[in-house]
């Protein structure tokens, strides 16, 4: 009689944290989801502002370099 008080005592207990880690399961998930979205938004924001820095900084820096003279080219002797 008591094994079997125990038994259906564990069974409850394993079924209840079996539901309740499901249920936490789903709502981390929903309450993370908008976040990771604007995380990226802010990420790709940030990847652009780097990209368009780096382009005129490398723009700004190739103006500055004398560029080299332009040979002509030879003419074939004769």
């Amino acid at each position: 009689m008591i094994l079997m008080f125990f038994f259906g005592v564990q069974l409850g207990v394993l079924l209840g944290a079996m539901l309740c880690i499901r249920y936490l399961r789903r709502e981390i998930a929903a309450d993370i989801g908008p976040r990771l979205k604007q995380m990226q938004v802010q990420l790709d924001n940030l990847e652009s502002a780097l990209n368009l820095a780096v382009v005129s900084h490398f723009a700004e820096l190739s103006e500055r370099l004398p560029h080299p003279p332009v040979t002509p080219p030879r003419s074939p002797s004769p």
